[in-house]
């Protein structure tokens, strides 16, 4: 932060700010809430009120999010298949209701992301939330192949419209310093809901009730989601110019944050230009590989986590109950890695580490066929680097694709297309070719380490562009305003997180 801004002073609003300013709450002369404090305070105190009523909601929805998504990989050793596949005996109509939720995922994501910036935020997302968790419960109702195909569907449409809308949105309120620890956080809750969900899966199967145990697990972890839904649409906040829980001086703090080093809109604008300028940016597709690689081995480790760690000899129960301790370290090594790159301002090497580490994890597992414990360190390892990995990507480009209508188009973009790596790793795991799954091993390992050179790339891409403009230009102050509206990230004042 500038000196300027550790001068400033928040005081009761000025006359210009009209009676009614002055009567929303908190700013009158004689409240008790109005105390002389200097900026850097008074914005550990804003960011504080922030994360109180943001983190929460969206990170349990997130944490529901996840379940709902990836919940077939346990429900697939609670009967699913016997019950509504007519057994499935080589895996492959279980295959595909993983495969398919990512085809609407992917097709709906850029679309849905642009256009949320015509709405309220919080009615976004709280209605995406209510209707996806309308159509998980739904599959508890299945007694079909066809079924549960339609609520797959219905899951990646609805779903699409929740995650990068998210993601999005927390550019609005927190700063390039603070953005991969929330990221972290929200994000965090998959780790949390793979870890959850072991547990879940775990406590269902040892209870006996008349409703099939996959059936009863659909609707434990549908049903909270429309709840979430439906609280999100009254408590999340609006974009920060019209956010009523704060006051007018910490409304005015609020955008003046998101001004930093870029600048934001104000009110439901989409910048066309910027959005060719998305699908034209060659660094957008890079991380689109990256991204490929990533989910490639996070959609094998969601849907198939249980069974590969079945391969080790261990019941369908205990094998639940394992899922939990890898996503656990995953969720503490996520944490660690966001918040180092939030305090260096580097997010490209780490994502190098993390990436490495999840193919070396992959290597592992190809490898090593006897010794049990190597393999299930070997858990450890990919679930570690994936989850901070991809927690680091988001956290990346939330910043450097330098305009809200760049970030909209250009998030979802590479985003969709590592969704493609979804669909791929859903099928790396029939059961044909189990307990070896050298096919699965090998590509997953492979493309953690093409994502690591991709990320390696992007890094000394981003630090030879600030060099370069550093020369040209001359070096900015990183907290003044940078008006990106016109050229979003190729403005001259904007520099980039390497």
């Amino acid at each position: 932060m500038s000196a300027k801004h550790d001068l400033d002073l928040f005081t009761s609003p000025s006359p210009s700010e009209g009676p009614e300013e002055s009567a929303s709450g908190g700013d009158r002369p004689n409240s008790p809430d109005l105390v002389l404090l200097d900026a850097h305070t008074e914005e550990k105190r804003l960011l504080r009120k922030l994360d109180r009523r943001i983190l929460p909601i969206t990170c349990f929805l997130y944490l529901f999010a996840y379940l709902d998504r990836s919940n077939l990989g346990n429900a697939r050793l609670q009967g699913l298949p016997e019950d509504a596949l007519a057994g499935d005996p080589t895996g492959v109509l279980f295959d595909w209701l993983v495969a398919v939720f990512f085809i609407p995922y992917i097709l709906c994501q850029v679309p849905w992301t642009v256009l949320s910036k015509y709405y309220n935020p919080r009615t976004w997302i709280g209605c995406s939330a209510i209707l996806w968790g309308l159509c998980s419960t739904s599959m508890s109702t299945a007694n079909n192949f066809a079924s549960l195909l339609v609520a797959r569907l219905g899951l990646g449409v609805f779903e699409a419209a929740f995650g990068p809308s998210v993601v999005l949105y927390f550019s609005f309120y927190y700063t390039k310093t603070e953005y991969g620890t929330r990221i972290a956080y929200w994000f965090g809750f998959a780790a949390v809901a793979g870890a959850f969900g072991g547990l879940i899966a775990y406590a269902i199967q040892h209870v006996n009730v008349s409703v099939a145990n996959w059936r009863l697990l659909f609707i434990i972890e549908g049903v909270p989601t429309i709840i979430l839904g439906a609280l999100c649409l009254f408590l999340l906040p609006g974009r920060p110019e019209s956010a009523e829980f704060l006051t007018p001086a910490e409304r005015k703090l609020a955008v003046d944050r998101m001004n930093r080093g870029t600048s934001g809109d104000v009110g439901p604008v989409v910048n066309n230009k910027h959005v060719i300028a998305a699908f034209l940016d060659w660094r957008v597709y890079v991380a689109g590989v990256m991204y490929f690689g990533l989910n490639c081995a996070l959609g094998s480790l969601s849907a198939f986590l249980p069974t590969i760690i079945g391969t080790m000899g261990h019941s369908s129960a205990l094998s639940q109950l394992m899922t939990v301790p890898p996503y656990a370290v995953a969720g503490l090594i996520l944490l660690i890695a966001s918040y180092t790159s939030d305090r260096i301002q580097s997010r490209g090497v780490m994502t190098v580490a993390g990436c490495t580490l999840g193919g070396i994890g992959y290597m592992i597992l190809l490898g090593v066929t006897q010794n049990q414990d190597v393999r299930y360190f070997a858990t450890f390892c990919v679930a570690a680097g994936t989850y901070a990995s991809l927690g680091l990507i988001l956290a990346w480009f939330a910043h450097n694709l330098g305009s809200e209508t760049k970030r909209a188009a250009g998030m979802p973009l590479f985003g969709a297309i590592g969704q493609i790596g979804s669909i791929l790793g859903s099928h790396l795991y029939p059961l044909t070719e189990g307990p070896a799954y050298s096919r699965g091993f090998g590509v997953s390992g492979c493309l953690m380490f093409l994502a690591a050179i991709a990320a390696l790339i992007l890094s000394i891409s981003y630090r030879l562009e600030n060099k370069r403009r550093n020369e040209e230009f001359g070096e900015p102050d990183l907290d003044e305003r940078v008006d990106t509206s016109e050229l979003a990230d190729k403005a001259p004042g904007f520099r980039y997180i390497p």
